[in-house]
């Protein structure tokens, strides 16, 4: 004997899959925020490391360069955010504010793009690492 869903559990479903959606995307929008917050964190960490030691680091000047510019990124893209957020709730609903929409979407991405390029510099001129050892075969009594 098959089930026939009434109306009111169809409509039921389809609200479903949309608090779904919207679901996804807060969680989304959340996650994202946070790995924000935690590259800034780290990247004040590392500009303190690297105000401490002071000239005694090898890359000195290139690190508080690169540091000091992945912060100034991310501040401009987190004001982008912001304003993509108000231009989204105030007027967006109006067809011409769509292309400045996309354009600071499209900055705002070319930022987080040129900060990730940054960080892997940063990551790769750190003299916290430790030394590479060299084979590990060779070392073998």
């Amino acid at each position: 004997m098959a089930q026939v869903a009434t109306l009111d559990e169809r409509i039921n479903e389809s609200e479903m899959k949309a608090m779904d959606a919207n679901r996804y995307a807060t969680k989304k929008t959340i996650a994202q925020g946070m790995l924000d917050i935690a590259l800034l964190t780290a990247n004040a960490s590392q500009l303190k490391y690297i105000l401490q030691v002071g000239e005694q680091h090898q890359f000195y000047k290139l690190m508080l360069i690169l540091i000091s510019l992945s912060i100034v990124l991310q501040i401009l893209s987190g004001v982008l955010s912001l304003s993509l957020s108000l231009l989204r709730d105030c007027r967006l609903h109006q067809p011409e504010f769509h292309q400045s929409a996309n354009i600071i979407n499209h900055v705002r991405t070319g930022f987080a793009f040129f900060t990730t390029m940054i960080n892997l510099f940063i990551s790769a001129f750190d003299s916290r690492l430790p030394p590479p050892q060299g084979d590990l075969l060779n070392n073998v009594n």
